[in-house]
């Protein structure tokens, strides 16, 4: 599994490099057929990290934001699945605020098993593995943990604000609020940098895998609204609204 782990973090690696070379250049957009933007960066990095996980494991099918999504009538018999989004938060990308990252994920029964988050601009990485999870930095590899807070910190979109939080928030009392793009949300929860990650908007499959499997890594919960854990074994690939803690 360390293995495996690693070698998936050495495609997120090779992913983030080529975006990085698009970050420092003027950046082309142009708008998919749900009016989400993507970018070349997007679609590169995307070639990069399925040509890389086919050599790795042949035998596993992936979806990928960025790649034709295969029918569910053929993904209801998958068990295992790698589910990638090779640019999360492309519009922080398009902002050049460094808050995107590359999502890998290993899906197994439903469940988010293995996973890397690597923010190249950030140059930090997260990985899971179901029972411990790690910060990669320039200055090491170090195992991250939950931390309580008698305030606690909760971290909100930074492209998605909703009415929704505003409520959950009054309840919630005192706390600090602190906007973040992409899949970073869930890392700062597993870092016991913040305590709560309620999402109320709209999220896809890829957007939350990856993050979530390194959040329930560090000893956090990840729910949907009826305190039923998310699960990737579903139909549709719209995420229902959750809460991670």
């Amino acid at each position: 599994m360390t293995t495996l782990l690693d070698a998936i973090y050495n495609i997120a690696l090779d992913a983030g490099k080529s975006i990085m070379t698009h970050y420092h250049s003027n950046i082309i957009i142009e708008n998919k057929a749900d009016n989400s933007p993507v970018t070349i960066a997007d679609l590169t990095a995307n070639e990069i990290i399925i040509s890389q996980l086919q050599q790795l494991t042949p035998d596993i099918p992936i979806l990928s934001e960025e790649s034709p999504h295969t029918d569910w009538q053929q993904r209801q018999h998958w068990q295992s699945f790698g589910l990638v989004d090779p640019l999360d938060g492309t519009k922080e990308f398009i902002n050049k605020n460094g808050e995107f990252t590359v999502n890998i994920a290993l899906i197994e029964n439903g469940k988010p098993i293995l996973a890397v988050v690597y923010a190249p601009a950030l140059n930090k990485a997260w990985l899971g593995d179901s029972n411990k999870a790690w910060l990669v930095t320039k200055a090491g590899k170090d195992v991250i943990r939950l931390l309580p807070s008698t305030i606690p910190t909760v971290v909100g979109s930074r492209s998605h604000p909703s009415a929704e939080l505003a409520v959950y928030l009054q309840q919630l009392g005192e706390h600090k609020l602190v906007e973040v793009g992409s899949s970073l949300k869930f890392c700062l929860v597993a870092e016991g940098r913040a305590q709560y990650y309620p999402r109320f908007g709209p999220t896809m499959m890829w957007d939350t895998a990856a993050g979530q499997c390194i959040a329930e890594s560090a000893g956090a919960t990840v729910n949907d609204l009826k305190g039923l854990p998310l699960r990737y074994d579903r139909e549709s690939l719209l995420n229902p609204c959750f809460v991670v803690s």
